[in-house]
């Protein structure tokens, strides 16, 4: 490959990484004056790497690589990345990545500040003001009339409404009679989590072990608090996690950490030839979420890895579980109920909060919903698909930060992410028969290799569906997971759960 080519790939990697810690800083350590400053910042980085990636130089250089036979399989996969990326950059102006960059600034400042009040009023003229912005961004790029798919492109590649929506329709309409079924039960909610304290420094250190037994390596990334738990990857050996800690919900912190750390596991693997280039990246936000939901749920809600683990727990909190056993906090941390908070949601109720967001976006892009009334908007699909209300805007429309960052077409890739895991959870338990063995040994190395090399050091070599087929011998598909469901649940629930 050309050297210059692989330069400028190595220059963009570098951009895109510090742009990452700055917006990893805004999150976790910066403090409220200088908000503003740091959105200029942001914005000017964002023009810095747009400048570079529009560059005519780099469409030349990409241009001959793309017609060249000498490059390796790898590289002909870079040069495709890369070259995608950048005709999605080309059709951006300047003025409207830059806009974009502060308004997100502004965007975040304002929503924790309606957070604080719990009241959208505070957070929508910036919620508004991003709309547009992505809007013309939609149009700026190209779509056949259907904005969304603009904007689900760069976070789901190849996806598109018109094939999102039954995915997603045919999922509302299979989960909302399990959880009336699971509901019929009525099992009480789990006895430990009622008005009992666990100490947050204790549940610090907790999430501290977890990282470490799921693999993550803290001397190539770090954990730290913030509102909303996310990661950001700067470099493979730069991998930053948050998660969040209250004294009432410890498994917020619990799961939360889990979740980041599948995230972080994924960031660390890329293969160490593919540093600083388009390939150390993943093709798509649902199969980053099937990583994280995959160790999160079905590792982390799992029997098997609480048998090693529960006992250390009760360790550190020997009051609040001193009559808990194993069961009794397996069948806990399972409880199915509907409830207000999309990242508390057990695995049934969860992907109604991503249906309920996904046709909220939809409605907004269409210029169906004004942004004024997507409060009550939210509300109404709470009560029609989860039963509940929220008693405030904190715990209803403003809760997630994504819609403070502008991502729309973000949400569905956690439900997309909840499908891939399953399938692929399923095809790693064929792959590894023992693999319960090993989780109750306290060993997720078998596991964690098994998917180091079918998915996290494979990069963007393939588009994500392609790598789920490559991985189970099928692309996207509903199947494994509502099987892993009426199979857990209608065990968990003495319960024939049908579909």
């Amino acid at each position: 490959m050309d050297t210059w080519l692989r330069s400028r790939m190595h220059e963009l990697s570098d951009l895109h990484g510090v742009i990452h810690l700055a917006a990893w800083d805004r999150e976790v350590y910066l403090p409220a004056k200088a908000a503003p400053a740091r959105a200029w910042q942001l914005s000017t980085l964002h023009a810095l790497h747009h400048e570079r990636l529009v560059d005519p130089r780099l469409g030349d250089a990409l241009a001959r690589a793309g017609g060249s036979s000498d490059l390796t399989p790898d590289e002909q996969a870079m040069v495709r990345v890369l070259t995608r990326e950048r005709e999605r950059a080309v059709r951006m102006p300047a003025r409207l990545v830059t806009a974009l960059a502060a308004a997100q600034g502004e965007g975040i400042q304002a929503w924790r500040e309606a957070r604080e009040a719990k009241s959208f009023a505070r957070f929508q003229p910036a919620l508004a003001a991003l709309l547009a912005l992505r809007r013309e961004q939609a149009d700026a790029q190209g779509h056949d009339g259907e904005r969304y798919d603009a904007l689900l492109e760069g976070f789901e590649p190849g996806m598109r409404v018109q094939r999102l929506t039954p995915v997603l329709t045919a999922l509302r309409d299979a989960l909302i009679p399990m959880v009336g079924a699971l509901a019929s039960v009525q099992r009480p909610p789990p006895a430990f989590l009622d008005g009992r304290t666990y100490d947050t420094d204790r549940q610090w250190r907790f999430t501290m072990r977890l990282l470490q037994a799921v693999g993550f390596d803290l001397e190539a990334g770090r954990q730290d608090l913030s509102i909303h738990p996310f990661t950001n990857a700067l470099h493979a050996h730069d991998v930053r996690l948050t998660t969040r800690l209250d004294a009432a919900h410890p498994l917020s912190a619990l799961f939360g950490t889990l979740h980041e750390a599948g995230h972080g596991l994924y960031e660390q693997g890329f293969a160490p030839e593919h540093q600083r280039t388009p390939l150390a990246a993943v093709p798509s936000m649902g199969l980053h979420e099937s990583q994280s939901r995959l160790w999160e749920n079905l590792v982390g809600r799992g029997r098997p890895f609480w048998a090693h683990h529960f006992p250390a727990l009760k360790e550190a909190f020997p009051q609040a579980l001193a009559d808990v056993d194993l069961d009794g906090f397996h069948a806990g941390i399972n409880h199915v109920a509907p409830s207000l908070i999309r990242v508390e949601a057990d695995e049934v109720t969860y992907n109604l909060h991503i249906v309920l967001r996904y046709e909220l976006e939809l409605a907004l892009l269409r210029d169906e919903l004004p942004v004024s009334e997507l409060p009550s908007a939210w509300n109404e699909r709470m009560r029609r698909y989860l039963g509940l209300t929220p008693p405030d805007d904190t715990q209803g429309v403003l809760q997630d930060i994504h819609w403070a960052w502008g991502e729309w077409g973000y949400f569905p890739t956690y439900a997309l992410g909840n499908l891939y895991a399953a399938s692929l959870h399923a095809a790693a338990v064929r792959a590894l028969p023992e693999l319960d063995a090993h989780l109750e040994r306290g060993d997720t190395s078998p596991l964690r290799g098994w998917l180091r090399a079918q998915v996290h050091s494979q990069g963007f070599r393939l588009p994500a569906e392609e790598r789920v087929r490559a991985i189970t011998g099928e692309g996207l598909t509903d199947r494994d997971f509502l099987q892993y469901l009426r199979a857990k649940y209608g065990a968990l629930y003495g319960l024939t759960l049908k579909g």
